[in-house]
């Protein structure tokens, strides 16, 4: 779970000096701040009244005891850094802000605040925070690189920048200070700040590596790693090289452009193939710009057997970075037909940490993934999506059989079993949460809560795009899994009250669930925590049936571009979109018949390849009209059916330029595919600047919740033929993106400056901003999504907003006046979802 401080109200402070010397790290160490409100979570709506005030024309900089003009009456208080750095503000109505929690144990978690099962859902949302302004003097415009730790943005001169709320100090933001006094606001309570001023036009950071392990005896002469280089001059680099070399071996490998001022993790290679010796072997590297050396650094990659825990790494679909898994081998090796484990960590763990804590077992090999950070997306959103990609990798190296694979996990990782388990139950012979919670709604975390309810029409479409995350409105899914829950009856961190919550839901209706109390047992007590005997007991006497032997299904999902299928049935469209489509259905292959019920399906493919060819089979759903089907040719496995007018008839398969499982929507589905970003030249130049700055703090964003990468590139180099095989994010409007019209020209959502045009709907000004996706027309899976403003002030409205936070609900399209920034939901102006043709509804 998190550590506690990141809950604690974030600061804004001032931090100014008259120093005017350059030299090698300059540390903040006096400053204001102020209280005032935000609300920033899982959730479309933010707001945040500093910033709303900021981007005013009539902004003041600080100076002590001033009376901040925003609602409030809050003034700038002076504070200082303690003797670690850090600034430690006090709040005025709940006392002191201290530090955080110990440190957790070697691979374990942070410890924080207990939470029970259906809290307030108002409890952890919109804690007043504060801001602390930090001031540097510069003699002259020079490159320098701010660290900040434990803020969650930061205004650099005016430009947003992505934090580090977790300090885990590899956050790095490459600046250019102008001459004279330039100014940080930083949002973060709990913070040290500092600057550096490099010599270097780019230079390596080696804080925040991805490794593979060298396991002895396989193919080490292609391993892949991640490391970040940091670009500090005022233009884009291209043409860098990255040399590897190790025990006389090298690469060379090509890096993409890195745009001026950012950092990127990059991929390259190291062929170990000559290593033999265990433990640490150095590496050097070198970063070439034609035969220009910029920098080098040496770096360690551990070399093991094939029989310990060990990492392996690889090429994500989502967006072209490297990310790792760790494998925890079977006694005696891997053994193709063996079960799988699949274990999920808790927040704050390393996935190589989560494997390390299983004893080898003689029936299975361990695979844990990473979520992209050991804090991630909760494992949902793209931590999900890492789940998948990982899950397949070990199939296909693996080979184990498919009725033998078991998810388990552990606190955060222990949502993510009730999650994936209850959205996926047809991959899955058993699962085991422990000292888990079962829904954002209820626990929430650093970013938190998801709500539970809304007060009007719009917030609850707003509020149907997080449906997916609630795991306890269809857990009638886990029906067809074993299910066995483990929890300490003492844990401060997770209270046992969720796993006695999840017991009671449980025993509504599942067959067959264990579920076991470990007397005195903390969040974690030991090994054990995980590695339950009773627990893989539990699993050995599960297997998953093949779908061939599976006739009854009750199966929802709140979204089919999530989770559509079980066996041979698939939720293909629904009604309404992402309210619950729930499917109960049953087949007789000796009569031919195939029944049930539904809610909200509109269009279902059923799987009738184990009825037999020539047969008439009878379909009758919700109590209609009956369907007769003739199976008449073995290449017509899939009946698609379609309900209109109170009636169920057989279609053809729908068009895939329809939604379906392979596109369903909703903004966050965009970021995906090998995305890349777009950015606007043709508006103003405030306008083009502030396109460059969204691109650069989504990236900053990306690179520090999923440890990813993302190519960024004017509107003017955009090629079709290049990148039409990525989802694309374009930034800007219709004036001032020029690819908006290659890619939109069908969509009926158009903005231009001082207009937003919903279909038939107009609605005028400069301060509208928004997000939509819409369907790319030269693919059948692919998406562009967008993020625009009919003018500077809506267009940095649209800034900040966190939709990279996990199980954070975004609709297809939601558009808002900068008034959100301020008052919240009665700011939006409309949200909703296209119809399955993709029309405005």
């Amino acid at each position: 779970m998190n550590n506690p401080i990141i809950r604690i109200i974030s600061l804004y402070v001032i931090i100014f000096t008259t120093q005017t010397y350059a030299q090698e790290t300059y540390s903040f160490r006096e400053g204001l701040y102020l209280e005032v409100p935000y609300t920033y979570g899982r959730e479309a709506i933010y707001t945040d009244q500093f910033l709303w005030s900021y981007y005013g024309k009539d902004f003041k900089r600080p100076v002590e005891n001033a009376v901040w003009d925003g609602m409030n009456q809050s003034a700038w208080v002076k504070v200082s850094a303690d003797t670690s750095g850090f600034f430690r503000p006090q709040r005025s109505s709940t006392g002191d802000l201290r530090s955080p929690n110990n440190p957790p144990g070697p691979g374990r978690i942070a410890a924080e605040p207990t939470r029970v099962a259906n809290p307030n859902p108002q409890q952890f949302r919109g804690p007043r925070s504060s801001y602390l302004y930090l001031s540097y003097t510069a003699e002259k415009e020079q490159a320098a690189i701010l660290q900040i730790k434990g803020n969650s943005a930061v205004l650099v001169n005016g430009e947003l920048h992505a934090g580090d709320p977790y300090r885990m100090g590899y956050m790095l933001l490459p600046i250019q200070l102008k001459k004279g006094r330039n100014d940080f606001f930083v949002r973060g309570a709990f913070i040290s700040a500092n600057l550096q001023f490099p010599t270097k036009a780019a230079t390596f950071a080696t804080a925040d590596l991805t490794l593979p392990d060298i396991v002895q005896g396989r193919d080490n002469n292609h391993l892949k790693l991640g490391i970040v280089v940091v670009n500090n001059s005022a233009k884009a680099l291209k043409g860098l090289h990255v040399e590897s070399s190790i025990q006389g071996k090298s690469r060379r490998v090509l890096l993409p452009t890195i745009p001026a001022r950012t950092t990127r993790k990059v991929a390259i290679t190291v062929d170990a193939s000559t290593v033999n010796t265990l433990g640490e072997n150095q590496a050097s590297l070198q970063l070439l710009q034609d035969k220009n050396l910029l920098d080098d650094a040496t770096i360690a990659l551990r070399s093991v057997t094939a029989d310990v825990p060990y990492r392996v790494t690889f090429t994500s679909e989502i967006d072209n970075s490297v990310q790792y898994y760790a494998v925890n081998p079977a006694k005696g090796g891997e053994k193709a037909g063996q079960a799988l484990f699949f274990s999920v960590h808790g927040a704050g763990v390393e996935a190589l940490g989560q494997a390390q804590a299983y004893t080898a077992k003689d029936w299975g090999t361990l695979i844990a993934p990473t979520n992209r950070r050991p804090r991630g997306f909760n494992w949902e959103d793209w931590g999900r999506l890492d789940a998948l990609e990982v899950l397949q990798l070990a199939k296909q190296t693996l080979q184990p059989d498919t009725q033998k694979i078991y998810l388990t996990g552990h606190s955060m990782g222990g949502h993510g079993t009730w999650f994936l388990g209850a959205t996926y139950p047809n991959k899955w012979a058993a699962i085991a949460p422990c000292a888990g919670y079962p829904t954002l709604k209820g626990y929430g975390s650093a970013d938190g809560l998801i709500p539970e309810k809304a007060t009007t029409a719009l917030e609850k479409t707003l509020l149907r795009a997080s449906n997916q995350s609630d795991v306890i409105a269809y857990a009638s899914n886990y029906k067809n899994l074993g299910v066995y829950i483990l929890h300490g009856d003492d844990d401060r961190t997770v209270s046992v009250d969720y796993a006695r919550q999840m017991r009671g839901v449980l025993g509504e209706f599942h067959p067959d669930f264990s579920y076991y109390e470990y007397p005195g047992g903390s969040h974690w007590y030991s090994n054990e925590s995980v590695d339950w005997k009773p627990l893989f007991d539990y699993f050995k006497w599960h297997e998953r049936k093949p779908d061939s032997a599976i006739h009854h299904i009750d199966f929802k999902t709140a979204n089919p571009g999530i989770s559509a299928n079980y066996a041979w049935a698939t939720i293909y469209q629904q009604i309404t979109p992402l309210k619950y489509a729930h499917l109960q259905i049953s087949r007789d292959i000796v009569h031919r018949r195939l029944s049930g019920e539904t809610r909200n399906i509109a269009t279902l493919a059923l799987d009738i390849r184990d009825f037999h060819v020539g047969d008439t089979i009878a379909i009758q759903l919700d109590s209609l009209n009956t369907v007769s089907y003739h199976y008449n040719t073995a290449k017509q496995q899939l009946v698609y059916l379609h309900k209109r007018d109170n009636q169920w008839r057989v279609i053809d398969a729908p068009s895939k330029a329809d939604k379906g499982p392979h596109r369903n929507g909703t903004f966050k589905e965009a970021f995906n595919h090998r995305m890349l970003y777009v950015y606007g030249t043709k508006g103003s130049p405030e306008e083009n600047a502030w396109a460059i700055e969204k691109s650069r703090y989504d990236a900053e964003s990306w690179y520090y919740r999923g440890n990813g990468a993302f190519d960024i590139i004017a509107d003017v180099d955009y090629n079709e033929k290049e990148h039409g095989n990525r989802n694309i994010i374009l930034v800007g409007n219709a004036q001032t993106n020029s690819v908006w019209k290659k890619l939109l020209a069908d969509c009926p959502i158009a903005v231009v400056k001082g207009r937003l045009t919903l279909g038939d709907q107009k609605f005028e000004g400069m301060n509208i901003g928004g997000y939509f996706q819409w369907k790319r027309t030269d693919n059948d899976q692919l998406s562009v999504a967008v993020i625009t403003g009919t003018g500077l002030a809506g267009m940095r409205a649209a800034t900040a907003n966190q939709y990279f936070a996990g199980a954070s609900g975004f609709p297809d399209y939601m558009f808002f006046h900068d008034d959100m920034l301020k008052e919240g939901a009665s700011g939006v102006i409309s949200a909703g979802y296209y119809t399955n043709q993709w029309k405005l509804d």
